[in-house]
């Protein structure tokens, strides 16, 4: 049996930025594969690495689900990274833990401090989706409130595949994650 992490991130009351911290109740209700977690990834990336090195066991795949703006896409769009690991420089990863510790809730600071730790398993995917320009507020836009149901899907979908189906997804690199 797998060992699989569903980490949501996001702030709350962003409206389509929230998409995953807002799904969390809704994704515990549902049925899932035999050794399949999930909580915020929230509560800072220090605290996270601290939680998933004192596990006795390291879980087989990671999941993270977020909304990140990226240009190209409309929104709703999901796209599914798989996590190539790398490091930017030692400047960049300082600025990573500094606004990790003043409370900045980001992707990038998390696999960034996640991977100078070596905490991510070989098989670390980003759930994205598409939310457009950020806004204050609860609920979704219609686009993104159609996007759910394939957002759960994709999710189910990636507890149960098979390694080789992992592995042709769009990559994502640590040294080119954040633009300075």
């Amino acid at each position: 049996m797998k060992k699989i992490f569903i980490g949501t991130v996001g702030y709350h009351n962003l409206r389509n930025h929230s998409i995953g911290p807002a799904l969390l109740p809704r994704l515990r209700e549902m049925r899932w594969p035999p050794g399949v977690e999930m909580d915020e990834f929230n509560w800072g990336p220090i605290a996270i690495v601290q939680e998933f090195q004192s596990r006795p066991e390291p879980f087989d795949r990671v999941i993270i689900l977020a909304a990140l703006e990226r240009a190209g896409r409309e929104i709703g769009d999901i796209t599914v990274f798989r996590w190539q690991g790398g490091l930017p420089d030692e400047e960049l990863i300082q600025r990573c833990v500094g606004d990790a510790v003043t409370g900045v809730i980001s992707v990038e600071n998390l696999l960034i401090i996640g991977e100078y730790f070596k905490i991510w398993p070989g098989e670390t995917l980003v759930v994205d989706v598409e939310p457009g320009p950020e806004q204050a507020g609860e609920g979704f836009t219609e686009a993104v409130e159609r996007a759910i149901p394939d957002l759960i899907l994709t999710l189910q979908d990636l507890c149960v595949a098979d390694s080789a189906k992992i592995s042709i997804l769009d990559p994502l690199y640590g040294e080119t994650l954040i633009e300075v």
